[in-house]
C-alpha cells in the first residue's frame, strides 16, 4: 500500500501544476474543505483535506494543502500473505504561481509520511499563451525522492527516485469548443515494488498442473520508463451544459500497455444547482513481462511479480456529482460558497489474477488446485464531500 500511495502522491503533485499551466490566468482565492472515502476489495481509506489559495498583487498566487489518509486493509493480497493492518499517511503541499504578461511560472513541493514510507516531490512548470490567447503551450518537470522501509525489519531501507516530464498544448477551436493534447514521460529508478508483497510458485507440478504452492518475495527491475499521450476536449452546449471527453494511451518498459477513455456531462439546474455524470473505462490490455499469477518453480525468472495492478484487467467507473451554490446569507463574508458531493462506483475485473483464497484451506473447506481458482474481481465506492469558499 505504501508504494501505491507514494505513486499517487507523485501524480497528484503535478495536478497542482497542470491547473496553472492551462492558461495565463491565476487561480482564484479559495478554501476547500474535503472529506474523502474509499471502500472496496477489503480496503477502507478515509480522511480529511484542506486547500487554501491566495493571490497577491494579481501576479502571484500561493497555495497550501494538508491531506490525511487513514487506511484499514484486509485486501486479498493481505488476507493470503499477511495480517490485516491499519496505518495513517499525512501529506503536505505548498506551491506558487507567478504571472508575467502571457507567461505563468509555477513551482510546488509535496511531502508525505507514513510509518514505512517517506516521499518528497517537487516540480516546476511554465506556460505561454499566444495567437491572441487562443493557444497555450505548457512544459513541466517533477522530481520524486522516496525512502522505503519495511515494518518489523530494521535492516531494510531503500530508495526510489522518479522524474516526470510533460508537454501540453491547449487550443480554442471555436467559441464553444476547446481541446488539449498532453504528452508525458516518466523515469523511475530504485526499489519499485512493495516490500511486503510475494509471488506464488509450484512445489509439486508446474503452473498448468500444480498440486501445491508456496510463496517468495517479489523482485522487480530497478528502472522503469513510461510514456503516455492524452487528448482532452470540452464542448459547451447552448443551454449552459457541457460535454467533456478524454482518451489516453500508455505503455512502459515493463511491457504494460493500456488505454482509457472518459465521457462526462455537466448540466446546470436553475442558478444554484449543477449536476454531472461520467463514464470511464480503463483497459490494461497487456501486463508486465515478468508478471505471473503462478510461477512454475522457485526463482523461475530473473524478475517476478504478482501485483494484480501489473496484470491484464479492466476498470469500469461510473460517477455522479452535484454542486450547490449557497446563497450569501450568513456566509456573506465570502464572495461565493459551494457544497459538493461526488460518488464513484468502480468495478475491476482481472483477466489473469486468480483468487488464491479458493485454494487455501484457511478460507474454504473445499479447496481447488493452485492455478485453477476463478479470476478475481472487486467493486469499490469512492465518496468526496467538500465545501469551497471564494474570497
Amino acid at each position: 500500500m505504501a508504494v501505491i500511495s507514494a505513486r499517487l502522491i507523485f501524480v497528484s503533485s503535478l495536478l497542482c501544476l497542470s491547473t496553472a499551466l492551462s492558461a495565463a490566468v491565476l487561480p482564484e482565492d479559495r478554501i476547500d474543505l474535503l472529506y474523502h472515502g474509499y471502500d472496496g476489495g477489503g480496503a477502507e481509506i478515509i480522511g480529511p483535506s484542506i486547500l487554501v489559495r491566495k493571490k497577491f498583487a494579481d501576479t502571484v498566487s500561493v497555495y497550501g494543502n494538508y491531506y490525511v489518509d487513514m487506511v484499514s486493509s484486509a485486501s486479498i493480497d493481505v488476507e493470503t500473505t499477511a495480517s490485516k493492518y491499519t496505518e495513517e499517511r499525512t501529506q503536505t503541499s505548498v506551491g506558487v504561481d507567478y504571472l508575467t504578461g502571457k507567461t505563468t511560472i509555477s513551482a510546488g513541493a509535496t511531502q508525505s509520511k507514513e510509518n514505512d514510507y517517506d516521499a518528497t516531490t517537487y516540480g516546476f512548470g511554465i506556460s505561454q499563451d499566444f495567437f491572441g490567447d487562443l493557444s497555450t503551450l505548457g512544459l513541466a518537470v517533477s522530481f520524486g525522492d522516496d525512502i522505503v522501509r519495511r515494518n518489523g525489519d530494521d535492516e531494510f531501507e531503500d530508495e526510489a527516485k522518479r522524474t516526470r516530464y510533460s508537454v501540453s498544448f491547449t487550443q480554442v477551436i471555436t467559441k464553444d469548443m476547446i481541446a488539449g493534447l498532453n504528452m508525458e514521460s516518466v523515469i523511475d529508478e530504485g526499489f519499485l515494488n512493495n516490500p511486503y508483497r510475494s509471488v506464488r510458485f509450484c512445489i509439486q507440478g508446474d503452473a498448468n498442473n500444480c498440486a501445491s504452492a508456496s510463496n517468495e518475495s517479489e523482485l522487480y527491475p530497478r528502472t522503469r520508463n513510461s510514456d503516455a499521450l492524452a487528448l482532452r476536449t470540452k464542448y459547451y452546449l447552448p443551454y449552459r451544459a457541457a460535454l467533456k471527453f478524454e482518451a489516453r494511451a500508455y505503455q512502459d518498459s515493463w511491457g504494460i500497455e493500456a488505454h482509457n477513455w472518459e465521457l462526462k456531462y455537466v448540466h446546470p439546474i436553475g442558478d444554484q444547482w449543477l449536476i454531472e455524470a461520467k463514464y470511464r473505462q480503463y483497459n490494461q490490455t497487456k501486463g508486465a513481462d515478468f508478471y505471473a499469477d503462478l510461477f512454475d518453480f522457485k526463482e523461475a525468472t530473473n524478475f517476478r511479480a504478482r501485483d494484480k495492478e501489473l496484470s491484464q484487467y479492466t476498470n469500469t467507473n461510473f460517477g455522479l456529482g452535484v454542486t450547490y451554490d449557497v446563497r450569501a446569507g450568513w456566509l456573506s463574508w465570502f464572495d461565493r460558497t459551494t457544497a459538493n458531493l461526488y460518488w464513484d462506483y468502480m468495478q475491476l475485473d482481472y483477466d489473469n489474477f486468480r483468487d488464491a483464497r479458493q485454494s487455501d484451506t484457511r478460507f474454504t473447506d473445499d479447496p481447488v488446485a493452485p492455478g485453477q481458482e476463478g479470476t478475481y474481481a472487486l467493486d469499490a465506492h469512492v465518496i468526496r464531500l467538500f465545501v469551497s469558499f471564494w474570497y
